[in-house]
């Protein structure tokens, strides 16, 4: 595209946008099972989108140029503080989403200690955006495995990994891949013995757990209140609800959340102070998040808790039920993991999508099988019936289908290909060669080969890959 010389009419513009959108996945109803966080209540969208706009060229860089910011912010934290267990009123920084948030984290714990070769503890169940803070903040990770019943860390492999140069222990509420908790409160005794913070990955289930302990689930502690706790990140654009780029990271001690922001007076130009990794960024997420919560209530989100608790209660007795899919661990949270048992996941994926229904594919890694994810959320309750007669009809279907045959020497031959010799239209035709068509026009692929591909690679290979699928397309 290149930039038109005059301007185009609003309605041009509008018309356009709507033709570029036609085959995306839809963002309200519950059919797309990842990504995207619904209610089900069109005003809470509504109160959100339209504080969204308003605050929309708000630029959070200078605090005293705009006290709306600060003024919504310390609501906003705050309101997140008093339900993560903050007796101290919590310490906190709004963010643009959970790898923000984590990334923060991590250098305020590098800050901090101040080690000359500082790793992170981990469980390989960890989101990857702890990998990608280490990367961008020359930090090692050190990762632990996990209980392959449970899924869960256990504290004794985390003690054991920690050695002088940890910075930092990482458990998680729950941990993504398959919804369980990690016993924090054994895992932050260890850091504590260390005398190293730990950090709990509470960006799925910050804002989620509490309201389903108040529908009577059986959470265990995972907040600031479990001693050892020194810092916690929590979304609120995932059980928030609220418009994308909404995230919170709570420190238990003010001097940790200084080691946060970053400061440069070293130029002639304005005074540079970020409490975020961005410098100019738009209030509209934080109007929008602060609206979502104002909106809601505590009622309102416990409302929530109540039918995301039951709706995830009947999915995974629904899918138990579905011969040939079995539920991996006991979720304590609202994700959902089911691997195939004569099965292959990923055309069942496939297959589900042909339906109108997105299910996430995860791939094997650490002992884990190959698995298909789905997040639970507010607007599930009123299509789970739905949802388990196409995975039933998917499963039976992907089972007549068969596993996807690779063709002879294909995994060896990806796996020893100098990826950065190869310019992006040979991968793009290497890719459609085997079936999987990313050039432009030429429609949305199938991706069980695709996966089946990365699932057979090990990770550094699944990466490159990634890397070089992504870069296609996108194109030039």
């Amino acid at each position: 595209m290149n930039l038109p010389f005059t301007g185009r009419p609003v309605e041009d513009l509008l018309a356009e946008v709507a033709r570029l959108k036609q085959h995306d996945l839809p963002v309200r109803g519950g059919q797309v099972t990842a990504y995207v966080y619904d209610t089900g209540r069109a005003e809470v969208n509504d109160a959100a989108a339209r504080a969204y706009f308003e605050m929309l060229e708000v630029n959070c860089l200078d605090p005293t140029a705009f006290p709306s910011v600060v003024e919504m912010e310390r609501q906003v934290v705050g309101a997140v503080a008093d339900v993560l267990g903050a007796s101290s009123g919590g310490h906190g920084i709004f963010t643009s989403g959970g790898t923000e948030s984590i990334m923060l984290a991590v250098k305020a714990a590098r800050d901090s200690l101040a080690k000359d070769r500082p790793n992170l503890v981990v469980p390989v169940t960890a989101h990857p955006a702890f990998h990608k803070a280490a990367h961008y903040l020359g930090v090692e990770v050190v990762a632990v495995p996990v209980d392959l019943d449970t899924y869960r860390v256990r504290a004794e492999d985390v003690a054991a990994a920690i050695d002088d140069g940890t910075i930092l222990v990482v458990a998680s509420a729950p941990s993504y891949p398959q919804g369980v908790i990690d016993p924090i409160e054994q895992v932050a005794a260890v850091a504590s013995a260390a005398g190293v913070p730990c950090h709990v990955d509470a960006c799925v289930g910050g804002w989620l757990l509490p309201w389903l302990r108040a529908a009577g689930a059986a959470i265990p502690p995972f907040d600031l209140s479990v001693p050892g706790v020194t810092s916690i990140s929590c979304d609120l654009h995932k059980y928030g609800y609220a418009p994308k780029g909404a995230s919170v990271v709570l420190f238990a001690d003010p001097a940790m959340r200084r080691k946060a922001y970053f400061a440069s007076a070293g130029w002639p130009g304005y005074t540079i102070i970020n409490a975020t990794v961005q410098s100019s960024r738009s209030a509209g997420p934080l109007g929008g998040a602060w609206a979502t919560l104002q909106a809601l209530g505590r009622q309102g989100y416990e409302e929530l808790g109540r039918v995301t608790l039951e709706a995830t209660t009947r999915l995974r007795k629904g899918i138990a039920a579905i011969p040939g899919l079995p539920v991996l661990g006991e979720p304590e949270s609202s994700l959902v993991a089911f691997a195939g048992d004569g099965i292959d996941v990923f055309v069942l994926a496939d297959e589900a999508r042909g339906r109108g229904w997105f299910l996430q594919p995860q791939l094997s890694y650490a002992g884990i099988p190959a698995n298909l994810h789905i997040t639970v959320t507010g607007v599930t309750l009123a299509g789970v019936d739905a949802m388990l007669k196409v995975i039933a009809d998917s499963a039976a279907a992907a089972r007549e289908r068969g596993p996807v045959v690779l063709p002879d020497g294909l995994v060896e031959l990806v796996a020893g290909l100098d990826l950065e010799a190869l310019d992006d239209a040979t991968f793009a035709e290497l890719a459609a060669s085997v079936g999987v068509d990313l050039r432009p026009g030429a429609g949305q692929p199938e991706m069980a080969v695709v996966n089946t591909v990365l699932d057979a690679l090990p990770a550094a290979s699944r990466e490159a890959v990634l890397v070089r699928f992504l870069s296609v397309v996108y194109g030039s």
